[in-house]
């Protein structure tokens, strides 16, 4: 996981502090670790953006960014991470969290028709919040983990083998 390959993806911190989601934080954006892309600042930032996608809230990119900065973290990777859960997505990882909530939970799970409203929503939420919960934190808690992870092994993987071959081509001069 070269840097050259995620500066080529990020954007520059510029354009990211003009951004309305994080532009609220103001003067504490102008603190240089939440933009170093080393090993450390990225397994971290994939860590927190994985978890918090799977945060049933509207406003994951402003948690993103909260957390990126307390933990001083890479700030664009984790705001964007969290964009696994898009409008399209939801539906199907939500689904998802909620049954694996209710099976941890030993709940059967509800079959229930989605309707688009807030009746249905008021009525229904009693009975899913829970395992939707449970859900969500294990399985952001199992991806941010699993993400941290290689993108840590991944890295170092790569640096490895930059060393090995920048020695390889030392001794055959």
């Amino acid at each position: 996981m070269a840097r050259k390959l995620f500066k080529r993806w990020l954007p520059t911190p510029e354009k990211m502090r003009e951004h309305p989601s994080v532009r609220i934080f103001g003067s504490l954006l102008h603190d240089p670790n939440l933009w170093h892309l080393n090993r450390r600042s990225v397994s971290l930032a994939f860590f927190l953006g994985l978890f918090i996608a799977f945060v049933p809230i509207p406003t994951q990119m402003l948690l993103a960014a909260l957390a990126a900065i307390v933990c001083r973290a890479n700030l664009p990777i984790s705001v964007m991470l969290v964009w696994i859960t898009n409008p399209i997505t939801m539906p199907a990882i939500f689904y998802f969290t909620y049954k694996v909530g209710a099976t941890v939970m030993g709940i059967p799970p509800n079959s229930f028709h989605f309707e688009l409203s807030w009746a249905w929503l008021a009525e229904e939420f009693t009975y899913l919040w829970r395992p939707l919960l449970v859900g969500c934190f294990l399985t952001g808690l199992l991806a941010g983990l699993v993400g941290a992870a290689s993108i840590h092994i991944l890295w170092r993987v790569h640096v490895t083998r930059r060393w090995r071959k920048r020695r390889e081509s030392r001794l055959n001069r």
